[in-house]
């Protein structure tokens, strides 16, 4: 009954990922014509429907398992074939720890609304984003390609700075919570700060978080932090990847967008944690009180967690197409000399909070 559990945990994770990384495919395009005063995808249709363009995912998807599988001819073929496919799972294993929802009980049977609930959650998805900088490497290295290289010693230059800032950032937030475990972390969450405010990570460790949400978008190197990719410079690690290996890198940097939103929505903004929602119903500071079915309340956190997701997701849309692109020295100047003194700071003045209130 467990295995059966958890294959069913796994196939909702993955249709969930799989859904949102394709959706967002067709959500920047359209983001960016609505931010240009543009039409943007609407051309791909089935029977004379286009719904808005939502068929152009599929014919990405067709286009791209029909091209041609390039392969340099004094490439590396094994380390240019494993590259995509190392980028595209990393993407992956970070989400199964992190809860979409609180623990339901059925049958007498406790299961939480995660994969896997670890004692080292936090640190399972450093390491598993972290390994994603070897699909970069490896893809700039078998390819053959100077302008592939480059943009591989661009991006795990990139991953590695910011890399340290963010779990500079997460560390203060573990002071505060006191544990390594997601779930634990996103219970800790509940209820209010002063009475009113939720008890959210966001309003704990505001400087961590904008110090968090800075260097996830450089982890998923979306502009302003592109450099890996950046076409008006270079043309990317991925420059010798076509059909659907680039499908793959593609595919794989929409999915990592979504764990990246699952994991600020966890840290920061409560998870699948409703404000004023408790197991009996909505109760309000004022002292109304809202009674609420079990079940609906389950359906609320879950919603919640989702919209989350979506809304951080949609986020980092608008922050792609509004910024422009960084110079190479400024994006390792604002990792090095800018992020990285602001983390030290907020763990410094946090240890004074959280001793001054114990004292």
């Amino acid at each position: 009954m467990d295995v059966l559990i958890s294959l069913v945990k796994i196939f909702l994770m993955i249709g969930f990922l799989m859904t949102l990384g394709v959706l967002l495919t067709w959500v920047e395009r359209k983001q960016s014509a609505l931010m240009q005063d543009r039409i943007g995808a609407n051309r791909a249709d089935i029977f004379g429907f286009r719904i808005m363009g939502l068929f152009h995912p599929l014919a990405d998807a067709i286009k791209l398992l029909t091209k041609e599988d390039f392969i340099p001819p004094s490439g590396n073929r094994l380390v240019h074939t494993l590259a995509p496919f190392i980028a595209f799972t990393t993407a992956f294993v970070g989400f199964a720890v992190i809860p979409f929802g609180p623990p339901v009980h059925i049958l007498g049977r406790e299961i939480p609304l995660q994969v896997a609930d670890l004692n080292i959650g936090i640190l399972f998805v450093f390491v598993a984003t972290g390994l994603s900088i070897y699909a970069i490497i490896f893809a700039g290295l078998s390819s053959d390609n100077k302008y592939g290289m480059l943009g591989a010693i661009r991006g795990a230059a990139q991953t590695i700075s910011y890399e340290v800032s963010m779990g500079l950032a997460v560390i203060a937030l573990l002071m505060v919570f006191g544990s390594l475990k997601l779930s634990e972390m996103a219970l800790a969450q509940g209820g209010e700060l002063f009475g009113i405010l939720p008890r959210w990570g966001v309003f704990l460790q505001p400087l961590g978080f904008l110090i968090f949400f800075t260097a996830a978008v450089a982890e998923t190197k979306r502009i302003p932090f592109d450099l890996p990719e950046g076409e008006s410079e270079i043309v990317g690690f991925f420059v010798e990847y076509s059909g659907m290996k680039f499908g793959l890198f593609w595919l794989g940097e929409f999915v990592e967008i979504v764990v990246m939103s699952g994991l600020i929505a966890t840290l920061y903004f409560g998870g699948w944690q409703v404000p004023y929602l408790t197991p009996a119903g909505f109760a309000f500071p004022g002292g109304g009180q809202i009674a609420v079915s079990s079940g609906l309340v389950i359906f609320l956190q879950v919603t919640a967690f989702v919209t989350k997701v979506a809304f951080f997701c949609w986020l980092q849309m608008l922050v792609r197409w509004t910024l422009p692109r960084l110079r190479f020295d400024q994006l390792m100047r604002l990792g090095w000399k800018g992020l990285l003194p602001l983390a030290l700071l907020n763990i410094l003045v946090t240890g004074i909070v959280i001793l001054s209130l114990q004292g």
